[in-house]
């Protein structure tokens, strides 16, 4: 209730997802809790390292050979009414629970190439809307994606994942809080416009670049004709 009236709006009856609670994905859920989402979705497979408490604040020293998920889900859980399901699982092709399908936005914050795939397949099939993100030193970028409206994640050229150079925490917390930004926005206007370009951080500047699908994109193939019959 006091968080409606701070912020004006109410996520209470949206359910998300993130994908990875890493450097990214502790940004993001951190953002989406505090402003009050319902559900919170929470997948990883990883232990925490001392690697990794540089950038990853939902763990501490203590925190070090646990698993990341149940972690999260624990601090969330602490200062936030969100309600936390933690899944300690891989996502691969053949491995996607059931009830990702409820979700109403997917947040991925892996760089697991196999995941980033599946995920998108995933998206696609079942029409939820997929917020990317990734960072490489003091360079990210953040793209939301959205089923038969803007230009696949292949098109984008934002699919590839990939183990980085450096994971610098500020660049982190930049990503994550624009990835959580552009989701709320979305579930609160549903406004198309917020999807289909990729909004670049490198140091100090901030651009936009505006995507255009493949004409020999199968997936993007239901874009162009609605296009043609818009012109």
């Amino acid at each position: 209730m006091i968080k409606g009236k701070t912020q004006g709006f109410s996520l209470k009856k949206f359910t998300a997802a993130v994908i990875g609670v890493g450097g990214l994905g502790c940004n993001i859920a951190t953002h989406l809790a505090g402003a009050g989402i319902g559900r919170l979705l929470l997948f990883d497979f990883d232990k925490i390292s001392e690697t990794n408490l540089n950038r990853q604040f939902l763990y501490t020293k203590d925190s070090i050979g646990e698993d990341k998920v149940f972690e999260a889900k624990k601090r969330l859980e602490e200062y936030s009414e969100t309600v936390c399901k933690a899944y300690n699982i891989k996502i691969t092709e053949n491995n996607i629970p059931e009830e990702l399908k409820t979700a109403d936005i997917i947040f991925l914050a892996a760089d697991n190439l196999e995941a980033r795939k599946a995920l998108t397949e995933f998206s696609e099939e079942n029409k939820i809307p997929l917020v990317f993100g990734g960072i490489d030193g003091f360079y990210g970028k953040t793209y939301l994606y959205i089923p038969n409206i803007t230009p696949c994640p292949e098109c984008a050229g934002i699919i590839e994942g990939g183990k980085t150079k450096s994971n610098i925490s500020a660049a982190a917390g930049i990503i994550g809080s624009l990835q959580a930004a552009l989701g709320i926005q979305y579930l609160l206007t549903k406004d198309i416009s917020l999807g289909g370009k990729i909004t670049v951080y490198d140091s100090d500047t901030f651009s936009s670049l505006k995507i255009i699908s493949s004409p020999k994109c199968k997936t993007c193939k239901n874009i162009q004709r609605k296009k043609d019959l818009d012109d």
